[in-house]
């Protein structure tokens, strides 16, 4: 690898602000040869309180137009993206459905351009980066001849969105403890025996082990106490 490409990209592996991230990443892809380079999110589960991310340094007359048209829900690039990670050559063919959106992107010095998806199952994150550029159609050898640095590029900048999406509460989920098996649990709290749980609950003395031996597996711990901490944390007792 050139020095200046391994240099480039070790600058971004460390870089953890993701507008810092992004601008390393634009001066990497021109250096390849693309004078445009955009990265957005979004939420494949729909979460309301997702913070979306869009970068990038196209024109502002397509910006706008993007936007007011509210392109993003017929964006042929944007439809095959969300299904696939398998990167995407912009062509005709791929806006047949939309030529108008094919001409906008010539006009606005896009002509030639790819995509590349990142999918995240367990954010439901899903992003897109892209590179373009006015003059020179891409190849299907210059596509994955750069493919190894666009996925690094987008792995990362992937993971700095994933960093700023809030994070979920910790749901404690209540142990599927018997009634009997948190009564048993309740008097041990309250320092009673197995001996005196049985006088109180009128069972025998091994039942009142044996719940409380179940309580133990199903709680994950070693012993009777530890049965009862995991139980108070989980307010179950």
């Amino acid at each position: 690898m050139e020095i200046w490409k391994e240099s480039q990209l070790q600058l971004l592996s460390q870089t953890q602000d993701i507008h810092t991230a992004y601008r390393i990443s634009l001066n990497f892809v021109r250096n390849l040869g693309y004078k445009f380079c955009a990265f957005s999110t979004i939420s494949a589960n729909s979460r309301t309180d997702c913070c979306p991310v869009n970068l990038n340094n196209y024109p502002h007359n397509w910006n706008t137009q993007y936007e007011q048209s509210n392109a993003s829900e017929i964006d042929p690039v944007a439809a095959y993206c969300n299904h696939s990670m398998l990167p995407v050559l912009w062509s005709k063919e791929l806006f047949c459905a939309t030529p108008w959106l094919w001409q906008l992107l010539q006009q606005q010095g896009l002509a030639h351009g790819w995509s590349q998806a990142i999918h995240d199952e367990e954010t439901g994150l899903r992003s897109i980066l892209s590179l373009a550029r006015s003059h020179c159609p891409i190849s299907a050898y210059e596509l994955y001849e750069n493919l190894g640095f666009s996925v690094f590029i987008s792995r990362h900048l992937h993971a700095l969105a994933i960093g700023m999406q809030p994070k979920k509460p910790v749901r404690t989920q209540a142990p599927p403890l018997s009634r009997r098996e948190i009564e048993v649990l309740k008097l041990s709290a309250d320092g009673k025996t197995a001996y005196e749980i049985a006088r109180i609950l009128n069972l025998s003395e091994r039942t009142v082990n044996f719940h409380v031996h179940r309580a133990i597996e199903k709680l994950g711990v070693n012993n009777k106490m530890a049965a009862v901490m995991a139980a108070v944390r989980a307010k179950v007792i």
